[in-house]
């Protein structure tokens, strides 16, 4: 059994902004995770969200199939990706369902479930996709004073005129059947963008390990705290921070029992720069990595992750 780890809690309604951005930079530099309360979004969305999520996954496989994943919009099957290119398995125990940008010019090329087979999802969806997308942009300036930047920096860079927001939907089956092998509900993964704010139904399976490159890789249990979001760092931003800030390795375990979450994927406008932040380098420290387009370094590794 892994230990639980004590994450550190950030309350986002502080009016305390610099001692909150000061928890918040001491949170990414030691774990990349923590929970965030107060966020200011509504217990019966939050349900909503999970009951017509529900009701998506336990249509039929050929219902969801109509709607199956095109420009990562979509219905994707179990094992269709395998998060951990390193493991021999056939592919993660999950299913999914990917809502990208609701407004610009891609905005067509969401799918939806069909008004007379449920009535409600879309404009349920499209609700807590705003709600949480507005968190993350508050979020967002805390991370900036974090970093001893401006709080409107990642607004005046152009990474949130139009960001790259995913909401995934996030169905893992109780029912593993017989293997000889391992089986992941997701793969030892770290995630590619910004910030992820993830939301779930409090049945355990969520790990972390805070130290990506030691061997043996130590797990931890991420608890649900209700009325919580989980929150965590990606690739990304660790490419802007230098590695100050950390994209912490984690994955879901399957325990036998039927889980559901939702993660929201805030990612730069894809014509955004990623380059080392003035903040997070000097002489002593150079920059690691060279600059990048958000969007370029995004479609490289979602490639990956179903080419597998």
């Amino acid at each position: 059994m892994a230990e639980s780890l004590e994450l550190p809690v950030i309350d986002l309604s502080s009016p305390d902004r610099i001692s909150t951005a000061n928890s918040i930079r001491q949170a990414c530099i030691e774990y990349g995770f923590f929970y965030l309360i107060n966020h200011g979004v509504e217990e019966q969305l939050l349900q909503n969200v999970f009951d017509q999520s529900r009701k998506f996954f336990s249509l039929s496989l050929e219902e969801k199939m109509k709607l199956s994943l095109k420009e990562y919009r979509g219905f994707s099957p179990i094992y269709a990706e395998n998060l951990d290119s390193s493991t021999s398995s056939k592919g993660d125990l999950k299913e999914t369902f990917h809502i990208g940008p609701l407004e610009g010019h891609e905005s067509h090329v969401n799918q939806w479930p069909s008004k007379e087979m449920l009535p409600s999802w879309r404009l349920i969806m499209e609700e807590y996709y705003q709600k949480v997308l507005s968190v993350g942009k508050r979020l967002s300036s805390l991370i900036a004073m974090a970093l001893n930047l401006e709080d409107d920096f990642f607004e005046k860079i152009g990474a949130l005129d139009k960001p790259f927001g995913f909401l995934r939907l996030l169905h893992y089956p109780g029912e593993m059947g017989a293997s000889d092998e391992v089986i992941y509900g997701a793969s030892a993964h770290s995630d590619y963008g910004m910030i992820t704010l993830l939301e779930t139904d409090a049945v355990p399976g969520l790990q972390v390990c805070r130290e990506k490159l030691k061997q043996p890789r130590i797990w931890e249990d991420v608890d649900h705290v209700k009325g919580a979001f989980i929150i965590n760092l990606g690739d990304m931003m660790e490419r802007w921070t230098n590695c100050l800030f950390r994209s912490t390795l984690h994955r879901v375990m399957p325990i036998g029992k039927e889980r559901y979450s939702m993660a929201f994927f805030l990612d730069p406008n894809p014509d955004c720069m990623v380059e080392c932040l003035k903040s997070c380098c000097n002489d002593s420290s150079p920059p690691l990595f060279p600059p990048i387009r958000s969007g370029d370094y995004l479609r490289e590794r979602i490639s990956a992750a179903y080419s597998s």
